[in-house]
């Protein structure tokens, strides 16, 4: 897919002729939003939802996402409709009708961009980090230097002619009450005992920190008496099941997005490596302990008192660069360096010592 974004999107985008700049409509009742790629860039942009709402009272919000992050805008009470553009009857229903203002929210790659500039508006927003702002009619800087919800909430700011304006009010995500349902079903067994959830996925090999030091970390909060649940997809049941054991609760793909979310809710600290669930954690007020190590902290990491950010911070990292990750020649030692020990240890502080 990036391989075709890359040759198909650049092509388009330079026969496509530029757009000049249009006024601010009169009044803005529809926005449609495209956003493409993982679970985090969904979350991240709940904040930004809810504030468009707060200006504007009877906006319609339609969102273009894809089937892997389509579930998060079911966490998201703002979005009023929701289109994945790979089922294609979706995608034909969303670019065919006509909005006062498209956004696309996607950081590098083209094809939304052309998507977002072939869709009836009078105004189109995107962010300028190459030949796609060509297809917008104000295009916006992008640094990965800032979290990204400042990056998104700069997008608003030809709407507003404001910067800054997104105030992040947690918890920014809403769990459906049949999803709550689930999840109670699911941890009937731990009664109301406290207990870590634990995620050891990963998009990519070089953001893994590896099961058995899962274990290990499980195994020692176990002592501590804290009950383990272990989350994840269908390609995580192998890891999940080594690092729930005999007494952890192994719930790895067994349950949707917002079953998920659910969970999450109940917990009382979540420990993840850079991730989608990480970002729905933070969006429900929960406190974790993240690893970070090839992505970039200061565009992802969590933010707050709430949350402890192991980063080793190695001069070759971090290395992600909009998505993708080089190979890496040192066997991935941002993440292998982090020890059982130091991660015990903040688990223990977050739990033990709450931030108030």
């Amino acid at each position: 897919m990036k391989a075709a974004d890359a040759l198909l999107g650049r092509l388009i985008t330079n026969l496509l002729p530029s757009l000049s700049q249009p006024m601010l409509p009169v009044s803005v009742n529809s926005i449609l939003l495209i956003r493409p790629g993982g679970i985090g860039d969904a979350v991240l942009l709940a904040p930004v939802l809810h504030h468009l709402k707060n200006i504007y009272s009877n906006l319609q919000i339609t969102i273009l996402a894809e089937c892997r992050n389509a579930g998060i805008f079911s966490l998201i009470p703002d979005v009023d409709q929701l289109y994945c553009y790979d089922k294609p009857a979706e995608f034909w229903q969303a670019v065919t009708k006509k909005y006062d203002v498209v956004i696309d929210t996607e950081q590098w790659h083209r094809l939304s961009a052309v998507v977002a500039r072939l869709i009836r508006s009078s105004m189109k927003i995107g962010f300028a980090t190459n030949d796609r702002r060509r297809m917008f009619t104000h295009s916006q800087s992008y640094s990965h230097d800032e979290y990204e919800v400042s990056s998104f909430d700069r997008l608003l700011e030809p709407l507003t002619g404001l910067s800054g304006q997104t105030e992040t009010t947690i918890p920014f995500l809403t769990i459906p009450a049949t999803a709550t349902a689930s999840a109670e079903k699911l941890l009937a067994a731990l009664g109301d005992k406290r207990f870590v959830t634990i995620f050891p996925g990963a998009s990519i090999p070089e953001r893994r920190w590896g099961a058995d030091r899962f274990r290990t970390v499980a195994a020692e909060l176990a002592q501590k008496g804290y009950r383990i649940v272990v989350v994840g997809g269908a390609v995580d049941q192998v890891d999940a099941q080594t690092i729930a054991g005999e007494s952890g609760l192994n719930l790895a793909g067994q349950t949707s997005l917002a079953e998920t979310a659910a969970l999450l809710a109940r917990s009382a600290l979540l420990v993840s490596g850079d991730s989608g669930v990480l970002h729905i954690a933070v969006g429900l007020e929960v406190p974790t302990v993240s690893l970070f190590g090839p992505g970039r902290a200061l565009k992802w990491a969590p933010r707050g008192n709430l949350h402890a950010v192991i980063n080793k911070n190695f001069p070759c990292s971090p290395c992600t660069t909009f998505g993708t990750t080089p190979p890496c020649p040192y066997n991935a030692r941002c993440m292998q360096d982090i020890t059982v020990d130091e991660v015990v240890t903040h688990c223990l502080k977050q739990l033990e010592h709450p931030a108030g």
